[in-house]
């Protein structure tokens, strides 16, 4: 897509202003006669208001909770994408931008950032968001005793002040040049601050939908919030938590709802077929995965893991239980398209015999273990564990398939196991999926892998400035959790849904899947 074509999409999306259109038109050598013609023109095709729009969502957990340290998936994450605003966000070209944040600028090696609010924008309840609740959400999950998601990601933080009612700095241990990025998380909404805390059980947040009900794992309803800082379209949401797929596939050919995520590849030919109905298919950098725990036995032996690797056939999986709609991994969480990728060598190809050897080498002529599964960790994951249990057959491995309930896998199988099924919706930069799922002292480390060299490279790359010694500090990186690591990455996967004609939408972000789960805030009836 041109960079005019771009900006086109984001005129007709209503995410800006026709003057800013003609602006970045005229950046781009277009005249402004012909940039406002064009202008017109789009305005003229802009989405309409009104409408109730109602989803379902392949995951959600009677455990859930409104607490976004908690916020494990799509369900709640597009919830809490609908009822709060971050400091920033990634656009559909996956670059960052300003959230509630209307500017954002580094100082002193990048280790200062100063972030400037909108002014005038109010919580639901009609309170200004200010500086204190920036403050006291960030501490909400950096407390010494916090389970949050986020914490590992703001631990380099050693400050955070106001100055001001709209104003926030903060001070980093180090030099972050892809800070804003991190600030973009979905577990970071800004919250009223409360008792020094947050209140966050209401659900009261300053985004695009006033929350009405949440019911965990069943059902959220939602109203538009009239007082929200830009065009919001739809005017109610309902989004369901459907975990089976077919359940799910029938209430959106029923017209029970009129947008499902996570299609049955397997049959996505017939909704291909149905005239009132449109494929979305998009490439982020989401990725399947089978971590294990490598403080358990026997994970714990690196030769055991890299025979697990050999022991699968990738490309056979990705065939038959995705229908191709992916690329293969590699045992790098880093997606191909994310800067400073690299392709670890060598790559773990099906080789039941190189499996005998790593079994021998950890002092096994055979192995037996169990791996847990649920389509709760993403569609297909049980077929994925049978598929496996044949292929590993052959290198005198034995997979016991153990099928997971759905409900409260999150909770009780993820990182409770010592070997299960699951996925990453995978992060921007190198430093932010790293330090999420592999630094040591990570809340989600979910194969407990803890290598000091990794860790000191993690901490260096991130305040370092000069470009290629960041490649080469993120490339021994990737090769050492590629080597070393407890996860088995199966594939890259495409974000596939389905939605009625009916629905319309701009360009879509790829960053999480259900639009960069701002698909409510940024979609609309036709």
């Amino acid at each position: 897509m041109s960079e005019l074509e771009y900006w086109k999409s984001r005129l007709a999306s209503g995410n800006v202003s026709r003057r800013e259109f003609i602006g970045r038109a005229a950046a781009l050598g277009v005249t402004t006669a012909l940039a406002t013609t064009m202008a017109s023109k789009i305005a003229g095709a802009a989405p309409k208001k009104g409408g109730s729009l109602k989803m379902a969502l392949g995951h959600g957990a009677t455990t859930d909770s409104l607490d976004p340290a908690t916020y494990p998936d799509q369900f709640t994450g597009t919830i809490g994408g609908s009822i709060g605003s971050a400091l920033t966000l990634i656009n559909a070209k996956g670059e960052i931008e300003g959230d509630l944040a209307e500017t954002m600028e580094p100082s002193k090696g990048a280790s200062v950032w100063v972030f400037k609010l909108r002014k005038g924008v109010t919580f639901h309840n009609g309170k200004d968001v200010t500086a204190d609740d920036v403050i006291a959400s960030f501490r909400h999950h950096m407390g010494k005793d916090s389970k949050s998601a986020a914490k590992s990601i703001l631990d380099p933080i050693t400050d955070i002040k106001a100055d001001g009612k709209n104003t926030v700095i903060f001070t980093l241990s180090a030099g972050s040049a892809d800070f804003p990025f991190l600030t973009s998380d979905y577990h970071l909404p800004i919250m009223p601050a409360k008792d020094n805390d947050v209140d966050w059980q209401s659900g009261i947040r300053s985004g695009a939908f006033i929350l009405e009900k949440f019911d965990p794992g069943v059902v959220c309803k939602m109203k538009r919030n009239p007082n929200f800082y830009r065009d919001v379209y739809i005017d109610e949401c309902e989004i369901r938590s459907i975990s089976d797929v077919t359940a799910r596939t029938n209430a959106l050919t029923t017209g029970e709802v009129q947008f499902i995520d996570r299609c049955d590849l397997k049959t996505l030919g017939l909704l291909q077929r149905n005239k009132d109905l449109k494929i979305l298919e998009t490439t982020g950098y989401a990725h399947y995965v089978l971590p294990m725990l490598t403080n358990v036995a026997p994970f714990d032996n690196v030769h055991v893991r890299t025979a697990l690797k050999y022991a699968i056939d990738r490309e056979d999986i990705l065939k038959k239980v995705f229908q191709g709609h992916g690329t293969v991994g590699n045992d790098d969480p880093i997606a191909p398209v994310i800067q400073y990728a690299i392709d670890p060598q060598p790559k773990y190809t099906y080789d039941p015999d190189k499996a005998k050897f790593h079994l021998k080498a950890a002092g096994l002529s055979n192995l037996t273990v169990d791996l847990s599964a649920a389509d709760a960790a993403f569609a297909g994951a049980v077929d994925v564990a049978v598929l496996y249990k044949e292929h590993a057959s052959k290198a005198g491995i034995d997979i016991n398939v153990v099928r997971e309930p759905n409900d409260g896998y999150w909770d009780n199988v993820w990182m409770k196991k010592s070997w299960c099924a699951s996925y990453w919706n995978g992060r921007p930069t190198c430093d932010w999926m790293f330090t999420t799922a592999y630094a040591a002292d990570a809340a989600w480390n979910d194969t407990a892998w803890k290598n000091d060299r990794f860790n000191e490279l993690l901490v260096a790359s991130r305040s370092e400035t000069d470009s290629k010694t960041r490649q080469t500090n993120y490339a021994e990186m990737q090769q050492l959790l590629h080597d070393d690591g407890g996860v088995i990455v199966l594939c890259f996967n495409n974000y596939v849904s389905a939605h009625t004609n009916k629905l319309d939408h701009g360009d879509v972000a790829s960053n999480w899947d259900v639009d960069g789960m701002k698909l409510p805030e940024r979609w609309w009836f036709a």
